[in-house]
């Protein structure tokens, strides 16, 4: 397991939890050679902390700051209590293996009309892979190299998933969603373990980006509390929004995409329903994911203009969006359900989208992230299940093959896709490990 702090180093802990509860929101994992317990059962397993560079990222390493926390442990032994008795019990043994995925895992895509590049964010490795825009990787080979890649604790990425690319001089947005609180921006020409030009500080859990060029606006879609905070185009350090869409009426819930219709000037925003705000006691829910509408000038606690909401919008985790602003076309990254929907910009109710791309032929394993390129008609697709981007024609529709695809992984792979992984759970009647996310 995977453990994050705000220096963003990362040291692995491997631990087993059995349990007889059921917990949702998992990801899945065989061990068909992990054998029942045997004798007193034991709680955790944990690596020597000696080896710290094993366990984290390329670059990374533990901070000096954050030493003293293993350091109470000792040098290979660690207590923790017998789950039968209840006493406490010595572990001097490292793990018997490591589940990892080494493997990118992209959250989102966006495209460099000007040099011809698209950049795929990488959420699992932390990192910015920029490959040529034609790029289409062979059956044969086991995944494309990219041209350029932004990766390692100087560059500030952590748990990326917004992308913004400048359409005039190439700089490349990234907004951070748990430990940063940050949006990173880098020169087109960033390359390797480099600083980022330019930092600003964002509400927790930012999530989704967007920019209203005329206007020099940066839109920043936040998960919990659900909030849109506007800000200059510009803004660094802790320069405070513009603006910030926020509150009851909104109907914002869990926002995971913005797009930005600045023909109509119209803002749509992706909810994936869980409604929540630590600060106020009683507001946890869950509501049906939706579509919700606002003027782009919109602020403060206003209710949308429609909302598309419903079982025929087969809406199910909606992640990033896109427009097209000639035909005011929708396109929704459609996560759990493996598919790409498309509404029109004025939709509302619970209405079917007009066109569904769908299908094994896709190769969509969980799309998370959507980008509309109307200099070439194309459609981007980042699928954050298979370590893979697709593109299609922009008009496609249900099960068709794409146009060209980028993979960073064997053809055939199913990330693991790990998020901010907090427990483990081992199901001993299936043999089988349980992921939290």
């Amino acid at each position: 397991m995977r453990l994050a702090g705000s220096s963003g180093r990362r040291v692995v802990f491997a631990a087993i939890v059995a349990v007889a509860a059921g917990i949702f929101s998992f990801s899945l994992i065989e061990t068909p050679e992990l054998g029942p317990p045997t004798g007193v059962p034991q709680l955790v397993s944990i690596q020597e902390f000696p080896a710290y560079s094993d366990a984290c990222q390329p670059g990374y390493e533990v901070a000096p700051e954050n030493a003293s926390v293993f350091d109470r442990f000792g040098e290979t032994s660690v207590y923790a209590g017998s789950q039968a008795t209840g006493e406490t019990g010595m572990i001097t043994r490292p793990p018997i293996r490591t589940i990892v995925d080494n493997d990118p895992i992209y959250s989102s895509v966006a495209v460099d009309l000007q040099f011809d590049e698209v950049v795929l964010m990488d959420n699992n490795k932390w990192a910015l892979h920029v490959f040529p825009r034609t790029e289409n990787t062979p059956a044969g080979v086991r995944a494309s190299t990219p041209k350029r890649l932004i990766q390692g604790p100087e560059t500030d990425i952590q748990f990326n998933n917004g992308i913004y690319i400048d359409p005039k001089n190439g700089d490349i947005y990234s907004v951070e969603t748990d430990t940063g609180d940050k949006v990173v921006v880098f020169p087109r020409e960033a390359n390797g373990n480099v600083k980022p030009g330019r930092i600003l500080d964002t509400p927790h859990r930012g999530f989704a980006l967007a920019v209203d060029e005329a206007k020099q606006e940066l839109y920043v879609g936040v998960q919990h509390p659900p909030e849109v905070a506007v800000f200059r185009k510009g803004a660094s350090g802790d320069e405070k929004p513009l603006r910030s869409l926020q509150g009851e009426s909104t109907r914002l819930s869990d926002v995971h995409g913005i797009a930005l219709d600045t023909k109509n000037q119209l803002m749509f925003v992706t909810n994936w329903g869980h409604v929540s705000d630590a600060r106020i006691a009683g507001t946890g829910r869950f509501e049906d994911p939706s579509i919700s509408v606002y003027p782009m000038g919109a602020a403060g606690d206003v209710a949308p203009m429609r909302v598309i909401q419903g079982s025929r919008t087969q809406l199910n985790w909606p992640a990033q969006s896109a427009i097209d602003v000639e035909t005011g076309d929708i396109y929704v990254a459609n996560d759990i359900g493996h598919s790409v929907l498309v509404f029109k910009g004025t939709d509302q109710g619970n209405v079917a989208p007009t066109r569904i791309i769908k299908g094994a032929r896709t190769g969509l394993m969980n799309p998370s992230g959507v980008f509309v390129d109307k200099m070439h008609n194309e459609l981007w697709v980042s699928s954050f299940g298979n370590s893979s981007a697709s593109v299609y024609p922009l008009n496609a529709n249900g099960n068709v093959a794409p146009l060209r695809t980028i993979r960073s992984a064997p053809v055939g792979k199913v990330s693991l896709k790990f998020g901010k992984v907090e427990a483990l759970a081992y199901d001993a009647g299936r043999d089988q490990v349980w992921v939290p996310n």
